[in-house]
C-alpha cells in the first residue's frame, strides 16, 4: 500500500508521565476519534512506580501491605484493561494505542497478536530474541521462560485504549510484591539484563513506533502537543 494512502499514526514519546494522567490523556483521544475530530494515536511513556490492577486482579495479587508500598514508593491503581495485575515504573517502555480498529481490523486476537509482533520486532532491533504468546494466561512477549513485556488491552466500540509495558532497565525487584499477570512462578526480565545494554526509552520509542506502523498499516506522523 502507498504510504500516502496508510491512515495516519500521530505518536510521540511523552516521557514521565503519572498513571491516572496518562489514563485522562487515552480517554480524551478516544473520544475525539469519536467525534470524529482526530485519528488514531500512540502514546509513550515512562510510569513512576505503580501496580495496576486489570478486571480480573484483585488486592491478594499484591503480596506486600500498604506500608511496604509506601517505602517503596508505589502507588495501585484499578483499570479496566483485561488481565491481572502488573507493574509499571522506571525504566519500562509503556505504550498507549488509541486506535480504532473499524471496520477491517476488528479481531481481539488479531489485535493482541499484532501487539505481540509489535514487541518482538523491537527487542529483535534490540538484539533480543523473543516470541509472543497469545493464548492465556500467557498472553505476552517472552525470551524463552522469562517474561519481558506484558499486554492488557481495552476495546470501547473497537477504538482502543491500554495496552503494553515492555522492560528495558526497570527495577525487576519490584514484579516480586506481586504475582505478575496471575503467574505465580513466572520470571521477569528485561533488555538490561539479556544484553547489559541500557538503550534510552525515547531511542527504543522510535523504534517501537516504526514497529507499529509497519504492522498495522499505519503512516506515522509526530505529535505537535498532546492535550
Amino acid at each position: 500500500m502507498p504510504e500516502s494512502s496508510k491512515k495516519a499514526l500521530a505518536w510521540g514519546f511523552l516521557g514521565h508521565v503519572g498513571y491516572r494522567d496518562a489514563v485522562a490523556l487515552q480517554q480524551r483521544a478516544r473520544q475525539r476519534i469519536r467525534n470524529g475530530e482526530d485519528g488514531d494515536s500512540l502514546l509513550l511513556v515512562e510510569h513512576p512506580h505503580v501496580y495496576t490492577l486489570g478486571r480480573s486482579a484483585g488486592m491478594a495479587d499484591v503480596l506486600v501491605d500498604e506500608g511496604r508500598l509506601a517505602a517503596r514508593g508505589a502507588s495501585v491503581e484499578k483499570t479496566d484493561r483485561g488481565g491481572q495485575v502488573t507493574y509499571h515504573g522506571p525504566g519500562q517502555l509503556v505504550g498507549y494505542p488509541v486506535i480504532d480498529l473499524n471496520p477491517d481490523r476488528r479481531d481481539i486476537r488479531r489485535y493482541v497478536a499484532d501487539l505481540e509482533t509489535v514487541l518482538v520486532r523491537t527487542l529483535a532491533s534490540l538484539g533480543v530474541e523473543a516470541r509472543g504468546r497469545t493464548r492465556q494466561p500467557w498472553t505476552g512477549v517472552w525470551v524463552g521462560e522469562q517474561k519481558i513485556a506484558s499486554i492488557g488491552v481495552h476495546l470501547s466500540r473497537w477504538v482502543t485504549t491500554h495496552g503494553f509495558a515492555l522492560n528495558i532497565s526497570t527495577d525487576l525487584s519490584y514484579f516480586r510484591d506481586i504475582v505478575p499477570c496471575g503467574l505465580q512462578d513466572v520470571e521477569m526480565t528485561s533488555v538490561e539484563r539479556l544484553t547489559g545494554n541500557r538503550p534510552a526509552l525515547q531511542e527504543v520509542a522510535s523504534i517501537c513506533a516504526l514497529a507499529f506502523g509497519d504492522v498495522f498499516g499505519r503512516r506515522l506522523v509526530e505529535l505537535d502537543c498532546v492535550s
